[in-house]
């Protein structure tokens, strides 16, 4: 199995691939953002994806995003440091197949890594169990108004991009991301980008 990491600390795909060390014939392939891990994902078509969600410039949910819209049939499975069961419905949403947290058990990985590379599904039982428990606080959650596109949109005014900037990176035109940005604000109730910003911050996105 050939399997592509795309994370910008180092010590995370050395990590993977001592976890991964017996697991039999592993091929892993590195990338530390989204326009390395795409590039690499088109030459290489690697039989699986670790993504994880915070990247320097774009995030793990939009590089899910070129990956699918290029390949639907590609196996994802997204990584990241925050176990909000908000993100892991996001991360399904998006099209990934399995979701594991950097904070949980290391076996989660391999775990996912079997049934993903495997054609099924994976996601850790505690973060299984909170999204079905979740039910109406999910729901109620500022992220669940918004789709993939839009919380990339305010990822990046979190993180100080201008919408020339965010425009550039997410590759659409400015008045579709000023549009979006608009958007935002209504169906979050805000009335500024500041506040935006601060939503953001508040809910983990930043």
């Amino acid at each position: 199995m050939r399997i592509l990491i795309v994370d910008d600390h180092p010590i995370v795909a050395s990590g993977c691939r001592a976890v991964l060390a017996d697991e039999g014939e592993i091929e892993i392939l590195e990338a530390a953002d989204a326009e390395d891990g795409e590039s690499i994902f088109i030459v290489e078509r690697p039989d699986l994806c670790v993504i994880d969600i915070n990247l320097p410039t774009v995030s793990g949910f939009e590089l899910a995003r070129r990956i699918l819209e290029r390949a639907p049939e590609a196996r994802i499975i997204m990584f990241s440091m925050n176990d909000d069961p908000a993100f892991a419905a996001r991360a399904i949403e998006c099209g990934a197949k399995g979701y594991v947290s950097k904070t949980g058990d290391p076996d989660d990985l391999v775990e996912a890594i079997r049934s993903v590379g495997g054609g099924g599904t994976y996601l850790p039982s505690a973060i299984a169990r909170s999204i079905a428990f979740a039910g109406p606080t999910l729901a109620q959650s500022p992220l669940s108004k918004l789709n993939a596109r839009e919380m990339e949109i305010l990822r990046l005014l979190s993180a100080g991009k201008s919408l020339s900037e965010i425009a550039w990176l997410v590759q659409s035109s400015y008045k579709t991301v000023a549009n979006t940005s608009s958007i935002m604000r209504q169906k979050l109730g805000v009335k500024t980008s500041v506040e935006l910003v601060r939503l953001a911050i508040d809910s983990g996105v930043a």
